[in-house]
């Protein structure tokens, strides 16, 4: 069994400060060898994911309010928590996001295009997880917490199968399940940590705090740390900076080899901030403050790891490169979204079963003889 008495650092771990100077604190040292494997090609791809998102999440706010989306469900602020453990992963690793981990989706290799779809309501699922070019990325969840449980379940299908713990990280594979604070009030949460430590299953619980379960202030939620939550389970668990790219990185990519090499499970709280709103729906204004937005808007993950690259010698021609693809991106989004058309009715009876099953079968066609009984021959 892993020894859960190891201690965890009284501050968050931090690699950047808010200005972007590399000032680890000493909650860093363990993790410092992770950054200082990061040559500048892979630090100046980090920085253009983050960037790609952000753009990608403002043009599909904007999409919504024209009438293009039924629902969004913005990212904007969480980019460095979510870029920072994406590229801890290893190709065999498995992800099982929420709903918002639209940089992670980008980083595994989803067509951000898919997400899209799913809130325009042209898709049950958005992407299928077992194609190699999707990284291993499940499908969304809308129902809070429950990815905990499917994660857990998978990971201790990964033990049985014995394709972790081998002593070779080319091929032991490890779970990561994203979820937010709000996430960890859910009984699935807590039943997966039950589940988790008892198998010792190879997996990372990535939490991101980003202060706010819809109207809810984590404070409301929890007297302590929400890490805490996850050490009274038995799992040695560590908070950060979850606005500092660096700090995700090199604290995912140590609690990942360790849960690989068949330490157990692992959990990361990620302190950051829902810049936006919950999803479009929702009306931040009536429930928290304009000075609060501020703090954290101040302490925005992008500029902070522009500051920092900006510190290292990247050119200005980096940046107006990467703000050119940016641009490029969202304007991309746009068109293939004004492109896109409703899908054929049979799409709603595909991968409910794994295999093909008489009773879809029977209610497409009854769908048929319906639709054929009407003036026109279609309900559309």
């Amino acid at each position: 069994m892993t020894d859960v008495t190891r201690t965890v650092a009284d501050a968050p771990v931090q690699f950047l400060a808010p200005d972007g100077t590399f000032a680890p604190n000493a909650a860093a040292e363990e993790y410092a060898a992770f950054v200082d494997g990061l040559d500048d090609a892979a630090l100046q791809r980090m920085f253009r994911d983050m960037a790609l998102v952000r753009a990608f999440d403002v043009e599909a706010g904007n999409l919504q309010r024209q009438g293009q989306l039924a629902l969004w469900v913005p990212s904007h602020g969480q980019e460095a928590a979510q870029v920072g453990s994406a590229y801890a992963m290893r190709p065999q690793d498995h992800v099982f996001p929420s709903y918002r981990e639209h940089a992670v989706g980008l980083v595994r290799g989803i067509d951000l295009m898919n997400v899209i779809r799913l809130l325009r309501g042209l898709t049950h699922g958005g992407w299928d997880p077992k194609d190699p070019r999707n990284g291993n990325f499940h499908l969304y969840t809308l129902v809070i917490g429950s990815q905990a449980l499917h994660a857990t379940g998978y990971a201790m299908g990964i033990a049985l199968d014995g394709a972790s713990g081998t002593g070779d990280p080319e091929s032991d594979q490890a779970v990561v399940a994203y979820f937010g604070d709000g996430a960890t009030s859910q009984g699935d949460v807590s039943e997966a940590f039950v589940f988790a430590a008892s198998y010792q299953t190879p997996q990372v619980f990535f939490l991101q705090n980003n202060h706010w379960a819809i109207s809810v202030p984590v404070s409301r939620q929890s007297r302590t740390p929400l890490y805490r939550r996850g050490e009274g389970f038995g799992i040695p668990s560590v908070q950060i900076d979850g606005n500092d790219v660096l700090a995700s990185y090199a604290v995912t990519a140590k609690n990942l080899d360790e849960a690989r090499g068949g330490g157990g499970p692992r959990l990361v709280e990620a302190l950051t901030y829902r810049v936006g709103a919950h999803t479009t729906s929702d009306d931040p204004t009536k429930y928290r403050t304009d000075d609060e937005l501020a703090s954290w808007v101040a302490r925005d993950p992008i500029v902070r790891f522009r500051a920092y690259l900006a510190g290292r010698g990247a050119s200005d021609e980096f940046f107006a490169g990467i703000t050119a693809e940016t641009k490029d991106f969202a304007a991309d989004t746009r068109r293939r979204t004004l492109a896109l058309e409703s899908p054929p009715a049979e799409l709603m009876f595909e991968n409910v079963y794994t295999d093909e099953h008489p009773l879809t079968a029977e209610q497409f066609e009854w769908l048929e003889r319906y639709e054929e009984s009407l003036e026109g021959g279609d309900a559309r």
